[in-house]
C-alpha cells in the first residue's frame, strides 16, 4: 500500500538532490578563472538534462532491474516502456516505482558532475558529454547494481554505504583523478578565483541538498532520516572547523575557500556512514575526512604530477574512501538494527572494518579499470583537449562563444573616449602634480 507520508518525503528530497547540481555551478563557477565560467557552470548543469535522458533510456533497468552476475541489471524497459510506475516496488517503506526511481535518478546527475572539477580550461565540451554516456552505462549504473540492489555483488557481502560513499564520491573522485591525468597539466595555473560569494553560496546550496541526499536515504519518515539528518550537520560543521583551525595554524588566516571545502569533505565523508553512526562518530569522521583531505590538497597534491584544479579528488576522492573506511569502525545497531553487525568501536570486531576496506578497494579497482579503457577508447574518435591557444584565450570563448560578464566593459569610459575627457585629465594632473 502506498504510504503518503513517506511518498512526499521522497519527492521533497529529490527536489533537494536536485538543487545540488546547479549549486555545484556556483561552486565550481566561482572557483575557477574568469575565462572559464561560462564552461564550467555550463559543463555541470548541461547534466541535469543529459543524465535524466540516459537514465530513463537505461539507468533504472542497468540499476535496479534484473540480475547479471551481482555485478549489473538487465536492460527490460528502454525509456521506461512497460514500467508500471505505480506499483509499491518498496513495500516496507510503502513508496511506489516512480518515486523510488525519481530519486535515484537524482544521484545519477549529481555525481558526474562532481568530476568536472579537475577537467576545466582543458577538456572539449563535446568530449565530456560523450565521456558521461560512457561512463554512466559502463562504470555507474554497475556500481549501483552492486552496491544497492539487493542482488549486488558487494550489498551481498556485507558493503554499507547508505547514501553514496562508494558509488558516488569514490567512483567520482578516481574518475576526476584519472581524467586529470589524462588530460595532462594546465598550460598556466591560474591562481585567483572569480567570484567567492558564489562559492559561498554553492556550498550553501549543498549542504542544503545534502539532507535530501542523506536523511532522503532512509527512504521514509522515521528515525533514521533524523540520524542522518543531525550526523549530516554534526559533521559538516566539525570538518569545516577543523580546516579553518589548520589554515589559522599553517597560515595565520582563516579562508573562506578552506571553511567551504572543509565543510564539503565532512559532507562528503558522513554520506556514507549517515544511517548507521551516532553523533560522536559523525564528530570524529568529520575531523578525520576534513585532516586527511587537508593534508592530501596540501602537502601531497603538489608533489604528484596530476592537476586537478579544484580538488575534486581530493575531496570527493579522499573523504569518500576515508568516510567508507570509517563506516566500518563507528557503525552500530544502536542507531540502525538492521546492521548484521556493529562496527570495530562498538565491539563488532575487525569483520565489518574488513568488509568496508574490501568494498572500497573493489570500487576504487572497478572504476579504475573501466576509466582506463574508456578513457583512451573515446579519446580515439573524439579529441579531447582543447588546443593550446583556445585554452590561454579561455573556454568561455573557445567552445561557448560566452564570458561571464558580458554586460561589463573591461575598458574604463575614459579610456575609450581619452579626446572628451582631456579638460577633466589635466585638472587631474596638475592637481597631483
Amino acid at each position: 500500500m502506498l504510504n503518503e507520508a513517506n511518498t512526499t518525503f521522497i519527492i521533497i528530497s529529490t527536489i533537494l538532490v536536485f538543487f545540488m547540481t546547479p549549486g555545484l555551478a556556483f561552486f565550481y563557477g566561482g572557483l575557477v578563472s574568469k575565462k572559464n565560467v561560462v564552461n564550467t557552470m555550463l559543463s555541470v548543469f548541461i547534466i541535469c538534462g543529459l543524465a535524466v535522458i540516459i537514465y530513463i533510456a537505461f539507468g533504472y533497468d542497468l540499476s535496479f532491474t534484473g540480475n547479471l552476475f551481482g555485478i549489473v541489471g538487465k536492460l527490460q524497459h528502454p525509456f521506461l516502456s512497460g514500467l508500471d510506475l505505480s506499483k509499491v516496488t518498496l513495500p516496507k517503506q510503502g513508496l511506489d516505482t516512480g518515486t523510488y526511481l525519481s530519486f535515484q535518478m537524482m544521484f545519477a546527475l549529481i555525481t558526474p558532475a562532481l568530476f568536472v572539477g579537475a577537467i576545466v580550461g582543458r577538456m572539449r565540451f563535446n568530449y565530456l558529454l560523450a565521456f558521461i554516456v560512457g561512463w554512466s552505462i559502463l562504470i555507474y549504473y554497475p556500481l549501483v547494481h552492486m552496491v544497492w540492489s539487493p542482488k549486488g555483488i558487494l550489498a551481498n557481502l556485507g558493503v554499507l554505504d547508505f547514501a553514496g560513499g562508494t558509488v558516488v564520491h569514490i567512483n567520482a573522485g578516481i574518475t576526476a583523478l584519472l581524467l586529470s591525468l589524462f588530460l595532462g597539466k594546465r598550460l598556466k595555473k591560474e591562481t585567483s578565483h572569480y567570484n567567492l560569494p558564489w562559492v559561498l553560496c554553492g556550498t550553501a546550496i549543498l549542504w542544503i541538498g545534502w539532507y535530501g541526499f542523506n536523511a532522503g536515504s532512509a527512504l521514509g519518515i522515521n528515525g533514521l532520516a533524523v540520524n542522518a539528518f543531525l550526523v549530516t550537520t554534526v559533521a559538516a560543521a566539525f570538518a569545516m572547523l577543523t580546516w579553518m583551525g589548520l589554515d589559522i595554524y599553517l597560515s595565520g588566516k582563516p579562508s573562506l575557500v578552506g571553511v567551504c571545502t572543509g565543510a564539503l569533505c565532512g559532507l562528503v565523508g558522513i554520506t556514507p556512514a549517515a544511517g548507521y553512526v551516532t553523533s560522536v562518530g559523525a564528530v570524529l569522521i568529520g575531523f578525520l575526512c576534513s585532516l586527511v583531505s587537508f593534508v592530501f590538497v596540501t602537502y601531497v597534491k603538489p608533489k604528484l604530477s596530476f592537476d586537478d584544479p579544484l580538488d575534486a579528488f581530493g575531496c570527493h576522492g579522499v573523504s569518500g574512501i576515508v568516510g567508507s573506511v570509517l563506516t566500518g569502525v563507528f557503525a552500530t545497531k544502536t542507531v540502525n538494527p538492521t546492521i548484521s553487525e556493529n562496527g570495530l568501536c562498538y565491539g563488532g570486531g575487525w569483520h565489518l572494518l574488513g568488509v568496508q576496506l574490501l568494498g572500497t578497494l573493489v570500487t576504487i579497482g572497478f572504476v579504475s579499470l573501466m576509466c582506463l579503457l574508456l578513457i583512451p577508447t573515446l579519446r580515439l574518435i573524439i579529441r579531447m583537449r582543447v588546443s593550446q591557444e583556445e585554452e590561454l584565450v579561455g573556454l568561455d570563448r573557445s567552445e561557448h562563444g560566452e564570458r561571464a560578464d558580458y554586460l561589463v566593459d573591461e575598458q574604463h569610459t575614459i579610456e575609450r573616449y581619452p579626446h572628451e575627457f582631456r579638460g577633466q585629465l589635466e585638472r587631474l594632473t596638475n592637481k597631483y602634480n
